[in-house]
C-alpha cells in the first residue's frame, strides 16, 4: 500500500471507521481497566457507542466531501456521547473535525492543528483537570505532533508516540492507577485512535487483543494493565479522565438545549452539587455530564437555563452488570408468553432464562435484555412495546437506569403506555402479581407501582478488585452483599454474603415473605444453607426459591 500524505473524505472516514472497529476488538479490556471493586464495563464500551454513533451518522456515496464527514463526526459524537469518556472522546473529535472543517484535505498542518484543538477543547470541557487521565494522553499527543517537522505519517506517529508514553505514565501521576497496577481506561482508548489513523495512512495492522483483558494494558507496556490488589483507602475510583475518586453515587447525562450565554450561570450551580464536570458543544446544544448526589438539582439547573433530553442517571455503586448479558441473552429466542391479544400488554427488561420463565408465566409480552452497563436503548423498547399484541402497554424497566428510557419511549409510542420504576427484578415480580390484562395501561401501573414499592431487594455479587466500602475493605474475591442503598456486607463467602444482607433487609415486624432467585454461581448446598438460616432465625416468614438464571449475580434477594 501507498503510504499517504494526505486525507480526503473518503479516506477520513474510513480513519473514523477503523477506530470504531479498534474500540470494539479492544472494549473489553479497556472496561477492566477500570478501578472498581465488582465487575464494571464502562469506558470501552462508551466510547465504543459513541464511535458507533458517528459511524452511522458518515455521509453515503463518492461525492461526500471533507465539510460533510467533518460534521457528522462533530454532530455524531456529540449526541451519541456516553459516559464521562464519551463525552471528553466527542471533544476530541470535535477539534479534529474544526481543524478540517474549511480544508480540502487533512494534511500534516491540519493534524497538528486539530490535535492542538482537540486537547485545548477537552481540558476546556472538564470542570477540574486533573492528570494522569485522557485528557493527559491527549495533550501529549498534541505535543509531540506539534515537534515534529515531517508530513502527515511522521506527524501521526510522533502523536501516537507521545500518547503512548503518557499513557504508561498516567499510574505515576494517579495513585489509584498505581494501586490497582492499571493505566488510565480513557487514554488506551485513545491511544487507537493513532492506531487506526496510521492503519489507513500506511497499511498498518490494527493491535489486536489476544490476551487475556487482565493482562492487557497500553500496547507499548506489557503487562501494565495487569490488576494489582489495591490497598487504598477510599471510595472505588473511576478514572475516565475528568477528576480523582470521588464520593458521588450517581452519574447525571443529558443533552442540554440553551443558548450559549446560559451557560456560565449553569457551570456554577453545576460546580455546587458535584465533579466530574464535563460540558462540550455549542451553538445552541450540549452535551452534559456530572457525578453527583443530588439528581434533581442536577436536572433543575437545565430547566433554569434551557430545555434537556435524552436524560440518563446511572447509579455508580450498583453499575456491576457486564455487557455480556446482553449478548448471551440476545442468542435466546424469548419463552412463549400469552399469544392472544390483551387490552394491556407488559414489555419487561430482565436477563437470565429462568427470570424469563417465570415472568412470561406472569403474563409478559416482549422481553427486551439489558444490563446496567448495557442499558436497552429507547429504539428498542419502543420496537418491543408495538410488538406487543395489546392495544395498551406497561413496561417495566427493572433497572433504575433504564426508567428514564422507558419513559423516553412511552411518550413516542403509537399506543398509550405506562411506567412502572421497577429498579431490579425483585420489584418486576411482586409488580407482575396484580397485572390485569384486561385492566387500561394506567391503572395498572398505579396498582403494580404500589405493590412493588412494598418489596425490600438486595443481591449478592463477588469483588473483582480490592477497595474500600462503607461497610470495610473489600479484598478482590470476597462476596458484596448488596442493597439498594448500597454495599452493606462484606463476606469471604456466599453464605455469608447473602444471610449478612438478609439480616439487613428483614424487618421482623413487617415482613411476612422471602423470595430467592438463583443465578450463577449459586450452589445447592449454598442454597440450602441460606434458606434454612431463614427458617432457623425467622421461623415466620415463607421462603419462596426461583431459579433465574442471571449472570454474575449468584442471588437475588427480595423481602416483602
Amino acid at each position: 500500500m501507498q503510504t499517504l500524505e494526505r486525507l480526503d473524505a473518503a479516506a477520513l472516514a474510513a480513519v473514523v471507521t477503523a477506530y470504531r472497529d479498534a474500540l470494539g476488538v479492544h472494549r473489553d479490556r479497556i472496561n477492566r481497566l477500570n478501578v472498581f471493586p465488582v465487575p464494571d464495563g464502562d469506558t470501552g464500551t462508551n466510547m465504543a457507542m459513541t464511535l458507533q454513533s458517528v459511524v452511522e451518522g458518515l455521509p453515503a456515496g463518492p461525492d461526500a466531501d471533507l465539510a460533510a464527514v467533518a460534521q457528522a463526526i462533530r454532530t455524531g459524537s456529540l449526541m451519541g456521547a456516553r459516559g464521562n469518556s464519551g463525552v471528553i472522546l466527542s471533544q476530541i473529535l470535535r477539534g479534529l473535525a474544526e481543524a478540517v472543517q474549511d480544508r480540502a484535505v487533512l494534511d500534516a498542518p491540519a493534524l497538528v492543528d486539530g490535535l492542538r484543538r482537540s486537547a485545548d477543547g477537552a481540558y476546556r470541557a472538564v470542570q477540574q483537570p486533573v492528570e494522569g487521565t485522557i485528557l493527559s494522553v491527549a495533550r501529549a499527543a498534541a505535543e509531540a505532533a506539534s515537534s515534529s517537522a515531517g508530513g502527515l505519517l511522521e506527524v501521526a506517529e510522533a502523536a501516537r508516540a507521545g500518547a503512548a508514553v503518557a499513557l504508561a505514565r498516567t499510574p505515576e501521576q494517579l495513585e489509584a492507577l498505581r494501586a490497582a497496577g492499571v493505566v488510565d481506561s480513557g487514554g488506551s482508548g485513545l491511544l487507537l485512535l493513532f492506531d487506526a489513523l496510521l492503519h489507513v495512512l500506511d497499511g498498518r495492522p490494527l493491535p489486536a487483543c489476544d490476551t487475556p483483558p487482565e493482562a492487557c494494558g497500553s500496547p507499548d507496556r506489557p503487562g501494565a494493565g495487569s490488576p494489582g490488589r489495591s490497598d487504598a483507602g477510599s471510595h472505588p475510583a473511576r478514572t475516565t479522565g475528568a477528576e480523582p475518586p470521588g464520593s458521588c453515587r450517581y452519574e447525571v447525562m443529558y443533552l442540554l438545549d440553551a443558548p450559549d450565554e446560559a451557560l456560565p450561570a449553569f457551570r456554577e450551580v453545576w460546580s455546587g452539587i458535584g465533579d466530574s464536570i464535563v460540558i462540550v458543544g455549542g451553538e445552541g446544544t450540549w452535551n452534559c455530564h456530572i457525578h453527583t448526589d443530588d439528581i434533581g438539582a442536577a436536572v433543575e439547573a437545565a430547566l433554569d437555563a434551557g430545555r434537556p433530553s435524552r436524560i440518563r442517571v446511572t447509579d455508580l455503586w450498583e453499575e456491576v452488570e457486564e455487557e455480556r448479558w446482553v449478548r448471551e441473552a440476545a442468542g435466546h429466542a424469548a419463552p412463549a408468553a400469552l399469544e392472544r391479544h390483551t387490552r394491556c400488554g407488559v414489555v419487561a427488561v430482565c436477563t437470565g432464562e429462568g427470570i424469563r420463565r417465570i415472568f412470561a408465566s406472569l403474563g409478559v409480552h416482549r422481553f427486551v435484555s439489558g444490563g446496567q452497563s448495557m442499558n436497552p436503548s429507547t429504539a428498542e423498547l419502543l420496537a418491543a412495546v408495538e410488538a406487543a399484541d395489546a392495544d395498551e402497554v406497561v413496561i417495566l424497566p427493572n433497572n433504575k437506569n433504564v426508567v428514564a428510557v422507558a419513559e423516553a419511549a412511552a411518550a413516542v409510542a403509537s399506543k398509550p403506555v405506562a411506567v412502572v420504576p421497577t429498579r431490579g427484578v425483585q420489584e418486576g415480580l411482586v409488580a407482575l402479581l396484580d397485572y390485569d390484562p384486561e385492566g387500561g395501561a394506567v391503572d395498572n401501573a398505579a396498582v403494580m407501582e404500589a405493590s412493588s414499592a412494598h418489596v425490600v431487594a438486595g443481591e449478592v455479587t463477588r469483588a473483582e478488585r480490592a477497595s474500600f466500602s462503607p461497610a470495610g475493605p473489600i479484598a478482590e474475591g470476597d462476596y458484596l452483599g448488596i442493597s439498594r442503598k448500597g454495599i452493606e456486607v462484606v463476606a469471604p463467602n456466599l453464605v455469608d454474603a447473602a444471610t449478612g444482607l438478609l439480616e439487613v433487609l428483614i424487618d421482623a415486624d413487617h415482613h411476612e415473605v422471602v423470595t430467592v432467585i438463583t443465578g450463577e454461581g449459586a450452589h445447592p448446598g449454598d442454597t440450602r444453607r441460606i434458606t434454612e438460616w431463614v427458617e432457623d432465625r425467622h421461623p415466620h416468614l415463607a421462603v419462596e426459591l426461583h431459579p433465574g438464571g442471571q449472570p454474575l449475580y449468584p442471588y437475588l434477594l427480595g423481602v416483602e
